[in-house]
């Protein structure tokens, strides 16, 4: 059985991404012809599935800070958006389910979808951006609100030794310490899968979310300067796990025909809950491409949802057929979503003229820079690489500044004493407005292959004809960097081996 799971969703999600998809569609749909053939899940896929999730939430909160979490844009566009959006949905259900099981439904469909959300930034490398900062503390919030509606809607209520969580950060000395003596193979990686399951489990034991437990667990190692490296080390695993989860959505099977009905209904509230989203952003001060970007990822429908109303259906207040149904509704949201998030730049530079026109006149709390001063060198991403250009370039007696999304980066950077903006490399409207004049080359180091591009291909727009070296990480990208414009394609890992070899020989 494991071998047909694992060979279909293969099979099914190559075929998808050769269609332009991203896999995780292909995963989806391989669940529904699996249930199709008569094949079900079973309490070993499941629990494969939930590890996926719980090594998903460790990694957010390996990222997670508190200050991030407070932001009016956070606190403020999470939870008005789901008042509203409850609100609406419980006026449409409440005469034909009820007052109760209205309520918990309504709820649940506002949440967005945890588990997309963070994986398609991920994979973008946009989730320490600002937009994905804002959508991981909308998530957050939505997750937090889920775990309160399960205990009212008759869920295993927490024990009191559910307050023991609140002692975790008690144990961040001993599990930094732990941490920092890890190594950087498999006991890095068993340190960060062990404490990843240890935090669902135990949350589990004690009667609260095993995801937020596993969140908690990840929140309590966030600070350690070797979160990146044990991020990047529980990748695959992560990866590999989280197939079984959408293959678990699919094998959930289809609605009786009698629920079909709500199947439209609930599709066509979809856009306008992410219509809701980019409002209230824009009301909060966003520009409208942040607000597009984040609400995009947040225009799904989500897993919690499922949670929600299970035990109604266990105890007999909902029919059984509604966990198919909103398995349904949930398989088709993210069908949809993905390969909209994947265009969502792309999609943005088209519609900007008209989306402009709902933004704010005032001061932007996510503005970008106008000028850079007197630097006539600019380095776009400050990672390491970027910090190691950046050092080099002022060593030489360059005017030196950097670039980056990342809040946190700029915070780092800026208490070190350099130069460094706020800036999204892929904002079309970042290289109208900035000024390039005195600028005599540009060092693209930005870890996603769409930002890069952008970046090159923005300068030359703005017709910048000084030079432009850029990374290059796999082989396929550089004749899309040359043809756009970049003047030096630099390939590290194997640039590096030269490199070591010549010095080598003297």
């Amino acid at each position: 059985m494991d071998v047909i799971w694992v060979g279909a969703a293969y099979i099914i999600g190559w075929i998808g991404s050769r269609a332009g998809f991203p896999p995780l569609v292909g995963y989806l749909i391989a669940g529904f012809l699996l249930f199709l053939f008569g094949i079900r899940s079973s309490e070993g896929l499941q629990s494969l599935a939930d590890i996926g999730v719980w090594l998903l939430l460790f990694t957010v909160g390996l990222k997670l800070r508190i200050q991030n979490l407070i932001r009016p844009e956070v606190l403020g566009v999470g939870g008005i958006h789901l008042l509203i959006s409850a609100s609406l949905m419980l006026v449409v259900l409440i005469g034909s389910l009820g007052f109760g099981n209205s309520l918990y439904l309504a709820v649940g469909l506002a949440f967005s979808s945890t588990v997309l959300a963070i994986k398609l930034l991920e994979d973008k490398r946009e989730i320490n951006a600002y937009h994905g900062r804002v959508v991981v503390g909308i998530l957050i919030l939505q997750d937090l609100v889920a775990i309160v509606l399960l205990a009212f809607a008759g869920a295993k209520q927490p024990t009191p030794w559910a307050l023991g969580f609140l002692a975790l950060p008690l144990l961040r000395p001993i599990l930094m310490r732990l941490f920092s003596k890890s190594g950087h193979d498999e006991l890095l990686l068993l340190f960060g899968l062990s404490l990843a399951l240890a935090g669902g489990t135990l949350a589990k034991l004690v009667g609260i979310s095993p995801e937020l437990g596993a969140l908690v667990v990840g929140a309590v190692l966030a600070g350690h300067e070797r979160t990146t490296e044990l991020s990047r080390v529980l990748w695959g695993l992560k990866e590999a796990f989280l197939v079984a989860f959408f293959l678990t959505i699919g094998l959930g099977g289809l609605p009786p025909l009698e629920l079909l009905g709500w199947l439209p209904l609930f599709l066509l509230v979809l856009p306008l809950q992410g219509i809701l989203f980019f409002w209230l952003f824009l009301r909060f001060g966003l520009r409208s491409r942040t607000a597009f970007v984040a609400s995009a990822a947040l225009a799904s429908y989500g897993e919690f949802a499922l949670i929600v109303v299970k035990p109604l259906i266990d105890s007999g207040q909902l029919e059984a057929g509604w966990a198919s149904l909103l398995g349904v509704v949930i398989a088709i949201s993210l069908t949809i979503a993905a390969p909209f998030n994947r265009a969502v730049h792309w999609l943005y530079e088209k519609l900007e003229p008209w989306l402009l026109r709902f933004e704010s006149k005032n001061a932007h709390i996510d503005r970008e820079p106008t000028s850079l001063g007197k630097a006539n060198w600019l380095v776009i991403g400050m990672g390491r690489t970027g910090a190691a250009s950046y050092k080099q370039l002022e060593t030489s007696g360059q005017r030196v500044i950097g670039l980056d999304s990342d809040p946190v980066k700029l915070e780092r950077h800026r208490a070190k004493g350099r130069r460094v903006l706020y800036g999204d490399a892929e904002d079309p409207e970042l290289w109208e407005r900035l000024e390039l004049k005195g600028l005599e080359g540009v060092i693209v180091t930005a870890p996603d292959f769409e930002a890069r591009l952008r970046s090159i291909e923005g300068l030359k727009r703005r017709k910048f004809s000084g030079k432009i070296a850029v990374l290059s990480h796999h082989l396929e990208e550089e004749p899309r960097l040359e043809q756009a414009g970049a003047t030096l394609v630099f390939r590290p890992f194997s640039e590096a081996g030269e490199r070591l070899a010549q010095r080598a020989l003297g």
